[in-house]
């Protein structure tokens, strides 16, 4: 392990959580913004609730005056150092007025007040989750911290828009300076600091009304360029599905008098859920079927409602300590992807979810980033905003509520926002309410506390004179260094019994594994069955059952669920793909039984048959490799599987394109799933060299409705080098150069592409349309680079990305630690790529300072292959 950097700076521990000495009644909030800073007005009345000196946070702001109680307090009577402002002799209750002086225009880490765009497009947005309102001005900037805020917001007219969460209590120009004018806005619900927002803009809006289950009548706005207003209809709708969704799925009726939602261009997250003002990512809430794909387009609908379903689970009961993140964000993606699965094929949604999860969340685990659900120290919280914390905290969540059962469920939740709304709480809270109804429950806690993916083996025994099937299933968790030997876990396992000759469910149940090994018995089974085990991935769990491989092609073509047709095909490709690391398996069955399945399927359910079709990514594949990971040999495999896949099923594309024709554009989940499908089918085709495939992706290009079948047909003509395709690369930028989104994909396509190398990465990153200051372009390139690990794991490609990781450690070290993650498992490379790797990350540790970085090179350099 490498020597600790002697700047590196302290952790922050769960048991060392104390109650804050003083709790805020009321903020009353003065910002006016200037052009080359702002100032900071703010009266804060407080009481002390617990013994110590009073201390307030703040970071890149200057103090200009102090007063407690109206009287001006002498450099004696208070002192700053380290990021914390301290009176020690405060009186239990006082009313403290502070004046900072910040710069917004100089922010480039996109946290507190900065400005975003140039030019006409130029505004003054804020981002405080987690610590960002310390970067506003002096605050117990902490979630348990909890006050009623009213804000007045000032700024020069050419920025008409002037927003704050709440309701709109006043606004005028300012007497003493004409070009100027002001709003106030107060919120009438207690709230913490990171639920803060403001803006000063020039945007247009778009407004709709929604009538609450309550009779409440709400103004709903969507605030964006007058360029992109026509864009923001479908995440309107999605905001008023979600809104009547919650009434009836969890009886949240929304509690302010307008809800606001803001786009903005430079966003490190996609979206914030700040009280009655959302701030967006234009990514996640702009859409028109010209400028957006469907998977986006999609993805717009479940971030608006993943951030309005977290009025309550995140706003009305927050976190009382930012370990207890998992508390708010794992309960609201499980709900989001509820309300997803309700818009289109249950069986689909659930497929991306666990795709997702599987991709990042399962690397996550199997390497030296792992770490529990709820952390148990951290240095940096925002390295804590990970697929581990969100994807896997959800699962835990739809554990909960399989286990109970829907009804139970409900009765728990309501229990939930009876108890805690209006407070700061923690995840045994939640669970408290929750086991209401039964409280083993409780017991789940322990998915909050332990890291580490469980690996679930099994198999079974058939006794033809008792007609009794008995299935043995034991778990496994890796032990993670740094944490408690791991124990087993409560794992529901949905269960289902084929009749071998019938195809029949002849038994199903759903089995509750909570020991290190159990055996469960069924009787009355007159003949041997099929056993398909984890239904609907019931259980963030990795499978190993004693399937043989007909077994898995029987299910794939037999299996009720949807989910289980697609994880049982996954199950075959990882078997043929990984078959040095311990598996075996015939590619024929597999190639067999997609011929057989694929015709049905795409015309019952185009979408399920086009993820039938997947192959694990490359960085899929590597996650479950933990010595001697060889990027070449994975690539060559995958891209062979692929080709024989394309190849045995080469007569059905033909036949299967022509019965995808192009089609006015529609937004509905049959037409969502034969535009997928018809891409598959093309990219299968070229991989075949099927005759005149090249000008179907010519002619879907230039005939196209939307943007899923032009990107879907420039994607494939760029990855299979098909003539003309830089021709078609050039019409896609001249089309579309005004749109920064779209921009965004002409960026990805070359950075991902098959054939992509260091040259083609250096020449994007010195386009003149790359943008340093915008996350969504360096993601562009830079995550799309990611994908290709042949070209990343190579001295050239990892000095391209570590030293976009050293430019952005600087500006944005947020952005910058999260792409560092990416690099987490190098130790698992084959050599000489690990040693070589490893000589990098070292020499990066060197050249970089904030905590963000520091603390995820840690853990990184930390890793020893097994």
């Amino acid at each position: 392990m490498p020597d600790v950097p002697p700047h590196a700076p302290r952790k922050i521990h769960l048991t060392d959580y104390q109650l804050p000495s003083f709790d805020v009644d009321t903020v009353d909030l003065d910002i006016k913004i200037f052009d080359d800073h702002a100032t900071v007005d703010s009266r804060l009345v407080m009481n002390r609730q617990a013994a110590g000196d009073l201390v307030l946070y703040g970071e890149d702001v200057e103090l200009v005056t102090i007063m407690v109680d109206g009287e001006p307090l002498s450099s004696e009577q208070y002192s700053q150092a380290d990021g914390k402002l301290t009176i020690s002799d405060a009186p239990n209750n006082l009313t403290l007025e502070l004046q900072v002086r910040i710069h917004p225009q100089t922010n480039t880490a996109l946290e507190g007040l900065y400005m975003a765009g140039t030019g006409s497009d130029t505004m003054f947005v804020t981002q405080c989750e987690p610590e960002g309102f310390r970067k506003i001005t002096f605050y117990p900037d902490r979630p348990d911290v909890l006050a009623i805020f009213t804000t007045r917001v000032e700024a020069n007219k050419r920025y008409p828009t002037l927003l704050a969460n709440g309701n709109l209590v006043e606004q005028g120009d300012v007497v003493e300076a004409p070009d100027r004018h002001y709003a106030i806005w107060h919120d009438p619900t207690n709230k913490p600091s990171y639920l803060f927002a403001c803006v000063a803009a020039d945007l247009d809006v778009l407004t709709d009304h929604y009538t609450t289950s309550e009779g409440r009548e709400v103004l709903l706005e969507v605030y964006a360029k007058s360029s992109d207003i026509d864009k923001c209809h479908v995440g309107m709708q999605a905001l008023k599905d979600a809104m009547a969704w919650d009434e009836v799925n969890y009886g949240r009726a929304y509690d302010l008098d307008r809800y606001m939602i803001v786009a903005v261009s430079q966003f490190n997250m996609g979206a914030m859920e700040n009280k009655g003002l959302n701030i967006f990512n234009t990514a996640c809430v702009l859409s028109s079927p010209e400028t957006t794909t469907d998977a986006r387009s999609f993805n717009v609908k479940a971030v608006i409602a993943h951030e309005y379903f977290h009025n309550w689970t995140g706003n009305r009961i927050t976190c009382r300590d930012w370990f207890q993140l998992c508390l708010k964000e794992g309960f609201t993606v499980y709900r989001d992807q509820s309300f997803s699965a309700d818009q289109q094929s249950s069986a689909v949604q659930r497929i991306d979810d666990v795709a997702t999860l599987r991709a990042h969340q399962f690397t996550e685990d199997a390497g030296p980033l792992a770490h529990p659900v709820r952390p148990e120290s951290f240095v940096e919280i925002n390295n804590f905003y990970t697929t581990t914390v969100y994807e896997k905290g959800a699962e835990i969540v739809r554990m909960l509520a399989n286990t109970l059962g829907s009804d139970n469920f409900r009765k728990g939740t309501d229990e939930y926002f009876r108890r805690y709304d209006g407070q700061a709480v923690t995840v045994e809270d939640f669970l408290s309410a929750l086991s209401i109804t039964d409280d083993k429950i409780e017991n789940f806690i322990d998915w909050y506390r332990q890291p580490g993916t469980p690996m679930l083996s099994g198999h079974q025994a058939y006794d033809r004179e008792t007609q009794t099937l008995t299935i043995t299933l034991s778990q496994q968790t890796r032990h993670v260094n740094g944490f408690e030997a791991p124990k087993p876990l409560p794992i529901p396992v949905a269960t289902a019994l084929f009749d071998k000759a019938s195809g029949d469910i002849v038994g199903e149940r759903m089995l509750l594994l909570d020991q290190a090994e159990q055996t469960f018995s069924f009787d009355n089974i007159t003949s041997e069955p099929v056993v398909s085990l984890l239904r609907d991935f019931s259980a963030p769990v990795q499978l190993n059952y004693d399937y043989q491989d007909e077994d898995l092609a029987f299910l794939l073509t037999h299996e009720t669920n949807g989910f289980n047709r697609w994880q049982v095909t996954q199950m075959l490709v990882n078997r043929i793909l990984l078959q040095g690391q311990g598996t075996k398996s015939n590619p024929e069955v597999y190639l067999q039984a997609l011929a057989q399945t694929l015709p049905t399927l795409a015309t019952d359910d185009a979408m399920l048959a086009a993820r039938l079709l997947d192959i694990p990514s490359a960085q899929e594949l590597a996650s479950a490799i933990h010595k001697d990971y060889d990027p070449v040999l994975i690539k060559e495999q995958r891209e062979g599987l692929y080709r024989q896949v394309a190849e045995s099923l080469s007569p059905q594309w033909t036949t299967l394109y022509e019965q995808l024709p192009l089609q006015s554009y529609e937004d509905s989940s049959e037409a969502r799933g034969m535009r997928a499908l018809r891409n598959v089918v093309l990219d299968m085709a070229l991989t075949a060299k099927v005759t005149g495939a090249a000008e179907w992706a010519q002619q879907q290009y230039d005939n196209a409705s939307c943007m899923t079948e032009r990107f879907g047909a420039l994607k494939a003509m760029v990855n299979h080098q098909v003539a003309n395709a830089d021709k078609y690369l050039a019409d896609f930028y001249n089309r579309f150069q005004a749109d920064d989104l779209v921009i965004d994909l002409w960026f990805s396509v070359q950075a991902a592409a098959d054939n992509v190398n260091t040259d083609k990465i250096n020449d994007l990153l010195t386009h003149a349309d790359f943008d340093w200051n915008t996350p969504n372009r360096v993601r562009s390139v830079i995550s799309a680079f990611a994908s290709q690990p042949t070209v990343l794991w190579t001295s050239e490609g990892l000095r391209i990305y570590t030293d976009v990781i050293q430019r952005l450690d600087e500006s944005n070290p947020v952005l910058a630690s999260r792409l560092l993650q990416v690099l987490a498992r190098w130790y698992t490379l084959v050599e000489p790529r690990r040693q070589m790797a490893h000589e990098q990350l070292i020499s990066l540790q060197k050249k970089v300072s904030s905590k963000h970085v520091l603390e995820s090179l840690d853990s990184v350099l930390s890793a020893k292959a097994d």
